[in-house]
């Protein structure tokens, strides 16, 4: 695989706008990661106008794009073609024309796409996925849960609705009637256990906790299902797993791949990893769009 770095004249920016932070970070034409800038993420936002002034904060505290083209990913369902945020549960997008109002407000070319997906972009051109072609998957598990599924480098999109697997309904069990994404998101573990955020649920949880360790085990038993149903439908080798919960580890995996062999018994078990770029993967994707649309003879997605 070419050098995912080749090519690149300048710094380029991306910004991941997740459901709960706005990420920024500068990347330099080496790939070197320069400057980080987070910000609440605005919500609700259905209009997108909010979350448009947001990142033109973080662009400016990165030191401005000099007129080079900025990469900007936000979560849901994405019509990259339209540059239009469809929906998203997490802020609250509704056809939201972001692309349209992102330029207009920065002044440069925008490009636009969906976070999951720039995420799995990035793990597969400097990352967990580099190494690997077929079929890969990549999840991330922050204030929701998400998808990407890869095909010899291209994302499966059919229209923006590949990969939504935190929103189905549990339809069975102690919470049955909630989305899987309220249950085994990063978020979702932290607001169960009653904690600010997932790394301190994982602190307790290894500290022996018996309440934090069932919030855990569900957590862990949940997000099993969601990702052997990925394994049974696609099959891929590897399934890379990030976003904030992936922070914890070995403590997280461990009983994850357990789980998921459980569940897949006489089926092939996907190799499950941690992805490289942490949760800055979705704004390291959104720098290598940008770079796309200013070297159009780069490296393709």
């Amino acid at each position: 695989m070419s050098d995912p770095t080749s090519g690149m004249a300048r710094d380029t920016l991306g910004v991941d706008v997740g459901g709960t932070t706005i990420k920024g970070i500068r990347v330099s034409p080496a790939g070197e990661v320069l400057a980080e800038h987070r910000l609440p993420t605005p919500v609700p936002d259905p209009t997108g106008e909010r979350v448009t002034e947001a990142v033109a904060e973080v662009v400016a505290a990165l030191g401005g794009h000099g007129g080079a083209p900025v990469g900007v990913v936000v979560p849901g369902i994405v019509d990259e073609d339209l540059g239009v945020a469809v929906l998203s549960a997490n802020i609250g997008f509704s056809s939201a024309p972001v692309k349209r109002l992102l330029e207009a407000r920065l002044g440069t070319p925008v490009a636009f796409g969906q976070d999951v997906r720039a995420g799995a972009l990035a793990e597969l051109r400097s990352g967990a996925g580099r190494e690997q072609s077929g079929v890969v998957a990549f999840v991330a598990v922050g204030t929701g849960i998400a998808a990407a599924i890869l095909v010899d480098g291209s994302a499966l999109v059919s229209g923006g609705w590949v990969g939504e697997i935190g929103q189905p309904v549990l339809g069975s069990g102690p919470h049955a009637g909630s989305r899987i994404e309220e249950i085994a998101s990063a978020g979702a573990t932290a607001r169960r256990a009653g904690e600010r955020d997932a790394r301190a649920v994982a602190r307790r949880v290894a500290d022996g906790d018996a309440a934090a360790i069932a919030v855990w085990t569900e957590t862990v038993s949940v997000l099993a299902d969601a990702l052997a149903g990925i394994a049974a439908t696609v099959a891929p080798p590897t399934i890379i797993l990030g976003g904030g919960l992936a922070q914890a580890g070995d403590l997280l995996f461990d009983p994850l791949r357990a789980e998921l062999g459980r569940r897949l018994s006489g089926m092939r078990v996907p190799h499950l990893v941690p992805a490289k770029h942490g949760d800055v993967a979705g704004a390291l994707g959104a720098a290598f769009l940008a770079q796309d649309i200013a070297t159009p003879s780069g490296v393709a997605s």
